[in-house]
């Protein structure tokens, strides 16, 4: 009961990301020798569009200090701090306590109220404001701090830290996981690649390669016919808020956890799609919970939105996507997440649509080829198909898929290759991708540009289209959801595919 009523105050504030904690590392990149390396292309694994190159001297430095992402604004609705009185709106518990807390974390002030249902308000006088730093909120044991400035930010809650990657021709790759907010002199050695060495070869015909029997697979659910089925939402229980739901999944090593998303437009009268959005590697479902572009859009359609948490193999939290990077059976999780959300709310089994960035980019298209019968259309960003998972394709049906992609990308390269980690990716390309989800889906004639600047194939068997969506000098970055949440509605699963 303390949950949900925390959750009807947490929804209000899901806009606040976890990614909204300040960051920064800088240290210096060296041969094996010891000598400076210049030159060397820095990304973030799990921090879309954060990039830079070492200097003359090795040195390098990266932050999200100052940037979009340093902090998100809380909605002036939510949480206010004017003239020594913080406000806070759309909050409903039994028992609520408001710190506020020095630069040191000294607790300047506190106040409980009980029984609160929609607004609070603690007055602080000169003298403390002036010293406030932190804002902690506890409702009903649940806990959210904040930081108090010109705006009022979520901060860190145990989420991941900057997880990079180094990256340069000759050398082989190198990571770094933060192991702080803040960190200085770090010292990062990189190894001159062998001669046997792939990590700076592309892929050699990566277009050529064609799931088995996709032609057969793609005929046989030419005649399926696209009928709306009833779904009975009495008895699902499902409410507003954010839930962490933990479960027992057969082919993993432990529990698996996933966020369970549902907006204040949903209603429970009618049945809604479903997108389940999975995280980078070094990532969180929190994490892309924050981040994502999609959310802003399905929240006020009434779409429940899925958070996954990965685990971990050797890089930190990822998926099982061939030979990387989680051992665990992710196929089977996603297959149980849906069918727990699925008692839970009224979801259209129809419209069930997956997206991810990175690492997560690379699930969306893993699951395209293997639960095509479950997915009605994907649309991955910022990682590819790779040669093992794109070999073992059983695609029950053509699938309609959104790729998106940067000419600039220094953690997953556009043009495709080995990932330069000994980790057994090797990936098709951006435009291999592209062909080969083409060919997968029997789609005939040329590309052509669509009204987004996009590549599309729209001659495609069964109705699906195949769209890649190239950035001109873009990285590592989230898929764009204004052009990719329009693209994914307009699909439906066909009935017979319903289970």
């Amino acid at each position: 009961m303390t949950m949900s009523k925390f959750m009807a105050f947490t929804g209000t504030v899901a806009l606040l990301s976890s990614l909204s904690f300040a960051w920064s590392i800088s240290g210096v990149v060296q041969k094996e020798s010891g000598q400076p390396l210049s030159g060397v292309k820095i990304s973030s694994f799990n921090f879309a569009g954060f990039e830079t190159t070492s200097g003359a001297d090795g040195s390098f430095a990266l932050s999200n200090e100052g940037s979009s992402i340093h902090g998100v604004a809380a909605p002036k609705a939510s949480i206010t701090f004017n003239h020594n009185v913080i406000s806070i709106s759309s909050i409903k518990a039994q028992t609520v306590t408001v710190s506020v807390m020095d630069a040191l974390g000294k607790v300047c002030a506190s106040k409980t109220e009980h029984n609160i249902d929609g607004f609070m308000q603690v007055d602080l006088n000169k003298t403390m404001a002036k010293g406030a730093k932190f804002l902690r909120i506890n409702a009903d044991g649940n806990r959210a701090t904040y930081q108090m400035g010109k705006t009022v930010t979520l901060m860190k809650e145990g989420d991941p830290l900057p997880f990079l990657q180094f990256a340069k021709d000759g050398y082989q790759n190198a990571t770094y996981q933060a192991k702080a907010e803040i960190e200085t002199g770090v010292i990062v050695r990189m190894t001159k690649a062998s001669a046997q060495s792939s990590s700076s070869k592309k892929v050699e015909s990566s277009s050529s390669a064609k799931p088995e029997s996709s032609s057969e697979k793609a005929e046989s659910s030419s005649s399926a016919k696209i009928e709306q089925i009833i779904v009975d939402c009495a008895g699902k229980t499902a409410k507003a808020g954010d839930q962490t739901v933990k479960l027992t999944v057969k082919g993993s090593s432990g529990q698996r956890e996933f966020i369970m998303h549902v907006p204040s437009a949903y209603k429970g009268d009618k049945a809604v799609p479903l997108v389940i959005d999975y995280h980078p590697i070094g990532g969180s479902g929190s994490g892309q919970m924050g981040s994502t572009t999609y959310k802003k859009l399905t929240d006020p359609e009434g779409v429940i939105s899925l958070y996954p948490q990965g685990t971990t193999k050797t890089m930190g939290p990822g998926w099982n996507v061939g030979p990387c990077c989680s051992n665990d059976d992710d196929l089977e999780f996603t297959r149980e997440m849906i069918k727990y959300v699925k008692e839970k709310a009224c979801i259209d089994p129809q419209r069930i649509y997956a997206t991810g960035f990175s690492m997560g980019g690379g699930m969306s298209n893993h699951v395209a080829c293997m639960m095509s019968d479950v997915f009605a259309a994907v649309a991955p960003a910022a990682m590819d198909l790779n040669k093992t998972n794109s070999a073992k394709c059983t695609k029950a049906r053509p699938i309609s898929v959104i790729n998106f992609r940067g000419t600039a990308d220094n953690v997953c390269r556009y043009q495709g290759g080995d990932s330069g980690f000994n980790d057994g990716l090797n990936f098709l390309g951006a435009e291999g991708t592209f062909k080969y989800w083409a060919e997968a889906d029997g789609c005939t004639g040329s590309p052509t540009t669509n009204k987004d600047g996009c590549q599309e194939y729209s001659n495609c068997k069964d109705g699906v289209k195949v769209v890649l969506c190239t950035k001109q000098g873009g990285g590592h970055e989230q898929g764009n959801g204004n052009i990719g949440w329009p693209f994914l509605k307009q699909f439906t699963l066909p009935a017979e595919f319903v289970k």
